[in-house]
């Protein structure tokens, strides 16, 4: 018998170098690349007054690691992006970037150890998507914008990390939304930066888009040490993605930690409570509230079973074996011939779809 978890572990220890967080020390954290110390962020007012859109934030993200910042609309997500980014000053407190005051470093030491990728969209003109990544290396190159032998080849190196290398010639007004974020990215991290901060990386993109980019803004975490900072309104994909969560209530408070110790702690809850959507902490998902439909009792089992119990939770109905209750329905899944029995007030019907089940349930 092979043991498959033995194989794994020692398929582990084989790993090639390269793939190992080299910028990690065993036993230790990773050294902080942003650290916030009493952070108010809001808007100073005419006559001196401030509107203050939350205080005393305590927050650091550290190298090679992937943070999202959570929060409902109007908690003030964009306001913490910007002034941590140096584009709006904070209330009070201090920001340090790389060991060193934001406030402190000169607009070409900022750009080379701070890159930011906004959500609006830049007219670039007719520039290919190798020009626009080499827009990066502005803070390493003369005054007269020359690209040398080391520039061309970080702009490479940025291309094919985001795997865009293919895109290299082909005019950015070309590209579609996601091959476009791509560049943008390569841009940012052809600026060799030690933080790379990304507001709604994902806005414009399908679903599969979404799922690769977050892929993408993962591994370059891994695999260069870079600390990445997003703002996002996927908030699936941050749990599923992200090492830690930043997440900003509308009442001001900021709680950080790993996406499961926010859920397991109440406050992811807690941020998102609404009246109609209800955020299920077994199953890490949000469901639209609906009025009971009923018990039904399932019997089967396999991925058809699974999600018969998702459609039948959607339409309201308690799921839950023998376990429910006195059922007003009994479902029979049969996975090897694609059929549905429906048992209910005596009567018996087969259905050869989910879709045709739900329907005849809804008529009983």
């Amino acid at each position: 018998m092979i043991d498959h978890k033995s194989t794994k572990i020692e398929r582990i220890k084989e790993r090639p170098a390269r793939l190992q967080n080299s910028w990690q020390v065993s036993g230790r954290r990773a050294p902080a690349v942003l650290r916030a110390e009493n952070l108010a962020i809001g808007y100073r007012l005419p006559r001196r007054e401030e509107r203050v859109v939350a205080s005393a934030l305590q927050v650091e993200v550290e190298a090679g690691e992937m943070v999202c910042l959570l929060g409902p609309n109007g908690a003030g997500k964009s306001t913490l992006m910007r002034t941590l980014a140096g584009l709006q000053p904070a209330l009070s407190g201090a920001v340090w970037l790389d060991g060193a005051r934001l406030e402190s470093l000169s607009a070409r030491e900022l750009a080379r150890r701070l890159s930011i990728v906004l959500t609006d969209r830049v007219d670039v003109g007719n520039l290919s998507a190798f020009g626009l990544v080499s827009l990066g290396r502005h803070p390493y190159t003369s005054w007269s914008g020359g690209l040398s032998e080391t520039d061309r080849a970080a702009v490479r190196s940025a291309l094919d990390a985001v795997g865009a290398a293919t895109l290299s010639q082909r005019p950015v007004l070309e590209l579609s939304d996601g091959e476009r974020q791509k560049v943008m990215i390569a841009r940012a991290l052809a600026q060799e930066p030690k933080l790379i901060l990304l507001d709604e990386p994902t806005a414009f993109l399908d679903l599969p888009r979404r799922v690769e980019m977050m892929g993408v803004l993962r591994g370059l975490a891994r695999e260069t040490g870079r600390a990445v900072l997003l703002s996002t309104h996927d908030l699936d994909l941050a749990l599923r993605s992200a090492d830690r969560l930043w997440l900003l209530g509308g009442d001001g408070l900021l709680h950080a930690g790993a996406p499961e110790d926010l859920v397991l702690s109440g406050a992811f809850e807690r941020a998102f409570a609404s009246q109609r959507v209800n955020f299920d902490t077994f199953s890490g998902a949000f469901s639209i509230e609906r009025p009971a439909a009923g018990i039904v009792h399932l019997y089967g089992e396999g991925l058809a079973r699974r999600w018969t119990e998702r459609a039948l939770e959607r339409e309201g109905y308690c799921v839950d074996g023998e376990r429910a209750g006195i059922p007003d329905a009994e479902i029979f899944v049969d996975p090897d011939a694609a059929r549905w029995r429906l048992r209910c007030q005596g009567a018996e019907d087969t259905f050869e779809s989910i879709g045709a089940l739900v329907r005849g349930l809804g008529k009983e």
